[in-house]
């Protein structure tokens, strides 16, 4: 594994900002004896938007929190604050969580039966992880999967997205960062090909130049919190694990730009995911009850004894994790085209095509939206955004209004 400063990475990626994390990159040589790639156009325009959603990110400076707390007699597995890489951080980490806890139910004799706190793609990992392992396991949730900020997630297998500040983390952690990412992958990789596709491959477009293109809008402005200080945000790369990305020739490319890389990237799609995991979960004897947990003495009620937290975001207050800081996150969805199977990054917007709509989102600037817990919908940004990569595609011809 290497590690990397944010400015070379950059600089190798030409802009990706994070939308294919841990891609090695190839010499930039271009791929002989490609023919002319064809693809279908996305209908890139503010009319098709169907939703906007806005997710708070849990980040934490020193990565996520894994440690063991008493609350009273109950013990507690903290599992969150994995900033924007959540899913893909998923199996790894409930892994780490599940054999602590495991540990813990042993301890009292009997079969062990255990807590999950949380329905989001933590708490359903975890769930299965326990099963996994031997566990009975009990899953208490406000709310049910499908209606946790999991399911706004983007959707791309990105281990690093805002995972820690590379000035407070510990020696140890990068080692740490690595087993989870290594076995989230390997795990993710046993549900391609599966109904439903929850887990596929795409073909992804980091695109540079095209300085002749017309902007529709002007992007929109970097957003931060009130008196935050900037971040150095770790940046890893896993060595020998993802596809490779490569240069496309000009006469190859399908957009008109300077510069087009490509490359194959997992992708999660997110709702049949979740839907998928929470039916295996239920199918092997788990069950889920809904609760709301006001403060830790809440769980002190639960039968279990041992229960595994991931609140995500929530645990800023549950907790009063004061580490923890949001950072905003917007997605403008276009309805779905299930022709253009493909994603792309230009101009700091990561655009990724999924069965249940077309994700358009700014990514270009790291800090923009830290500090931030607002969840109201801009939809000024969602215009703006879209401006921004609608020049590649053909424009939609509109019928003159009356």
């Amino acid at each position: 594994m290497s590690v990397v400063s944010n400015a070379s990475r950059r600089a190798v990626l030409t802009g990706l900002a994070g939308t294919v994390a841990g891609c090695a990159v190839t010499p930039a040589t271009p791929v002989t004896g490609f023919a002319p790639r064809r693809i279908a156009p996305i209908l890139m325009a503010p009319e098709r938007i169907i939703r906007i959603t806005v997710c708070t990110r849990p980040f934490r400076a020193t990565g996520p929190r894994l440690d063991v707390e008493s609350v009273g007699e109950t013990k507690v597995v903290h599992n969150y604050g994995h900033g924007g890489s959540g899913w893909s951080l998923s199996w790894g980490s409930s892994a780490i969580a599940g054999r602590k806890a495991m540990a813990l139910a042993g301890l009292a004799g009997g079969p062990p039966v255990i807590a999950v706190i949380g329905s989001g793609a933590l708490g359903l990992t975890s769930a299965l992880q326990l099963q996994r392992m031997g566990a009975r396991v009990t899953i208490y949730a406000r709310e049910r999967a499908a209606f946790t900020r999991s399911m706004r997630a983007t959707g791309s297998w990105t281990p690093d997205s805002r995972i820690a500040d590379a000035d407070r983390v510990s020696a140890e952690f990068p080692a740490l960062w690595e087993q989870m990412a290594r076995e989230t992958y390997a795990t993710h990789q046993t549900y391609l090909g599966t109904e439903g596709d929850p887990v596929v491959f795409s073909d992804r477009y980091m695109l540079s130049g095209g300085a002749d293109l017309p902007r529709s809008l002007e992007p929109p402005p970097i957003r931060t919190g009130p008196g935050v200080k900037p971040i150095r945000f770790a940046e890893y790369r896993l060595d020998g694990l993802a596809p490779r990305s490569f240069p496309l020739p000009a006469s190859a490319s399908p957009f008109p730009v300077g510069e087009t890389r490509m490359v194959s990237a997992m992708q999660f799609n997110v709702a049949e995911l979740a839907h998928r995991l929470e039916t295996e979960f239920l199918a092997h004897g788990g069950r889920i009850e809904t609760r709301t947990f006001n403060t830790p003495a809440d769980m002190m009620t639960l039968p279990e004894k041992v229960v595994v937290n991931c609140t995500g975001y929530g645990a800023k207050a549950l907790f009063e994790d004061k580490e923890l800081i949001p950072v905003r996150g917007q997605i403008a969805w276009l309805a779905p085209q299930p022709e253009a199977n493909y994603g792309l990054h230009f101009r700091g917007v990561t655009v990724l095509s999924r069965p249940d709509g077309i994700v358009v989102q700014a990514t270009r600037n790291d800090m923009n939206g830290v500090g931030i817990d607002d969840e109201t919908p801009d939809r000024g940004e969602a215009n703006a955004t879209i401006g921004l990569v609608a020049p590649l595609f053909p424009p939609i011809r509109r019928l003159p209004s009356g």
